[in-house]
């Protein structure tokens, strides 16, 4: 009982430590003046600046902060409606089939997917060659493609767990193969889903990289580009550029907070079989 007591503690403290403590800098730090949060300490600011430094955020560059939340809610609401539909179609199929070489050639190109890092130059000229380079559509299909493979793998160790007797049953009784998936399988991966949703969510709406290669200008831009607003060479506004970060960081924290649970199952969901 102490053991666990102890255990429990010192993994408090070090949850503090990595989480709490820099969220903590994070936010006294967007409540200053520039002079104030040039120096980078933790000290609580002589005067509190919270309207006039989240105002000057949610205004900067004729209010592009709200395009970003725009651009980057549609971006991952898209690519989360393709990605469940695609990956558990795909780990449904992947573990019903399993065995032989097809099969194999075809699990080994999905886990290369999580291997390989995708080609930046070559991806952009495939894009701008059927006309879908700096367009949603195209940023979309980006994301869904980069993280089809674990939300894939994530299904397939799922339906593992599912009998086989339940296709059976349904076959026997008439059952085409899409309304099988549809109406039987789908509705019972409602936990797996629910993973897939909360950590492919956070991913794309934090996602800064992809969106700067594949989805360039000041119309396009997504909540992380936001950044680049109070950067600059000579002169970083780091009170400007906490407030943002705070404010870019409220959807996903909130999202985990309520949902933390649910990606636990829906990891360790498979676990038991394949």
């Amino acid at each position: 009982m102490v053991r666990k007591i102890a255990v429990g503690i010192v993994a408090l403290l070090l949850s503090t430590l990595i989480f709490w403590i820099p969220f903590y800098f994070v936010i006294i730090n967007s409540l200053k003046n520039q002079a104030e949060s040039a120096d980078m300490s933790m000290a609580w600011p002589t005067s509190f600046h919270f309207l006039d430094n989240y105002k000057a955020v949610l205004t900067a560059s004729d209010y592009m902060l709200i395009r970003a939340f725009i651009n980057s809610t549609l971006l991952t609401v898209l690519s989360i409606s393709i990605l469940i539909i695609v990956a558990a179609m795909a780990g449904f199929v992947l573990q019903r089939r399993e065995g032989g070489r097809t099969s194999s050639f075809i699990n080994f190109l999905v886990l290369a997917g999580l291997m390989i890092p995708p080609a930046i130059v070559p991806t952009i000229w495939v894009l701008d060659s059927i006309g879908l380079f700096k367009t949603l559509a195209g940023i979309t299909l980006i994301e869904v493609a980069l993280h089809f493979p674990f939300a894939a793998i994530l299904y397939k160790a799922f339906v593992a767990t599912l009998p086989r007797e339940v296709d059976e049953s349904a076959l026997i009784d008439g059952c085409g193969g899409g309304r099988l998936f549809l109406s039987i399988i789908f509705p019972l991966l409602k936990p797996v889903t629910s993973t897939v949703i909360v950590l492919t969510s956070i991913n794309v709406f934090n996602d800064f990289v992809n969106p700067l290669y594949f989805f360039p200008g000041a119309d396009n831009a997504t909540i992380q580009l936001t950044l680049y607003n109070f950067m600059s060479r000579f002169t970083t506004s780091w009170n400007l550029l906490f407030a943002d970060i705070v404010l870019i960081s409220i959807p996903p924290l909130i999202l985990f907070i309520f949902f933390n649970k649910k990606i636990v199952a829906g990891m360790t969901a498979g676990a038991v079989k394949g």
